[in-house]
């Protein structure tokens, strides 16, 4: 695990799940269906707390997050030329958390594209193309890695042709994401390391940013007003990216909702924060448990943080 456990981090953490599951538990949390990453900077490094951190599910838009730190690489490499449309998919598909600007991404780096089915050395060329997506990440050499998945295109629904042979009839290779692995790319983008240059870093993480006084805040696909940062003070800054799924017509990729937040602000040192839900209350009847959520977190770990 990239992060150490301190005796004040597991305490401020043991008590944070206690209280999140005691005073969200009404809604829908419970212990089987939540993940939780809390990261911060300390003497030995990364420092935090984890909750279920290996806890494998199905990550919803987290995945677009890993997109587009492996798209921002595969240009300075060349994999990917520069070009006004990548440019515009690469921002909707974080601002909006937009599926067809995902999917032309992915398309892009893979070299691949969706629908129709194949078969024989045809479908084995194109899983070969599209398993690229977790190669890259396989390279980092992250042990957080173990049992993800991010290789499958975002649907709206259920999938079809060659996008439904690739998950598995028993839907067995569908994207999956821990929360730790969630934490560890949010770490690495800001704090650690990862194989592009400073002003490709510095790209991702200006995509990544949100604010309360963007005209767009209040709206949901914003992901912002019903999620982790809308809990949190005015004047803090915040990059993060959400997920969201209500019923999709497949059982194991229903019901679930995300968020992956970064936040910094005067006096504490900067703040990662991932929780991963499944739960049909959290994801659709109670919209603004995750205000609350964020609200909390940030509370409840100013003593862990303060400088």
């Amino acid at each position: 695990m990239f992060l150490t456990q301190t005796a004040d981090w597991t305490a401020c953490g043991a008590e944070l799940t206690e209280t999140l599951l005691a005073r969200f538990g009404k809604w829908g949390l419970a212990e089987q269906g939540l993940g939780l990453v809390l990261v911060s900077s300390g003497p030995r490094g990364a420092e935090g707390f984890a909750y279920r951190g290996d806890w494998r599910c199905y990550p919803c838009s987290l995945v677009k997050s890993f997109h587009l730190v492996h798209a921002m690489a595969a240009l300075e490499e060349g994999r990917v030329a520069a070009h006004a449309e990548l440019d515009r998919a690469m921002r909707d598909m974080i601002r909006w958390s937009s599926n067809t600007a995902t999917n032309y991404v992915i398309d892009l780096i893979t070299g691949t594209t969706g629908d129709t089915l194949l078969e024989g050395a045809e479908y084995l060329d194109w899983v070969s193309k599209r398993e690229r997506l977790n190669r890259w990440f396989w390279a980092l050499g992250w042990p957080e890695w173990q049992g993800c998945n991010i290789t499958q295109k975002l649907m709206d629904d259920t999938r079809y042709g060659r996008e439904s042979q690739y998950a598995g009839a028993a839907r067995e290779n569908l994207n999956a994401l821990t929360p730790l692995a969630a934490a560890r790319l949010m770490w690495e983008l800001f704090e650690g390391a990862l194989p592009m240059s400073l002003p490709a870093r510095g790209r991702a993480q200006a995509i990544l940013h949100r604010s309360v006084e963007d005209p767009d805040a209040a709206l949901p696909n914003y992901q912002l007003s019903e999620y982790l940062g809308a809990g949190l003070p005015r004047g803090v800054e915040i990059w993060s990216k959400a997920g969201h799924n209500l019923w999709t017509g497949d059982p194991k990729a229903s019901w679930f909702k995300h968020d992956m937040i970064r936040v910094t602000a005067a006096g504490r040192r900067p703040l990662i924060a991932v929780v991963m839900t499944q739960g049909q209350g959290l994801a659709e009847t109670h919209p603004q448990a995750f205000a609350g959520m964020g609200q909390l977190i940030w509370e409840m770990t100013e003593g862990v943080t303060r400088i």
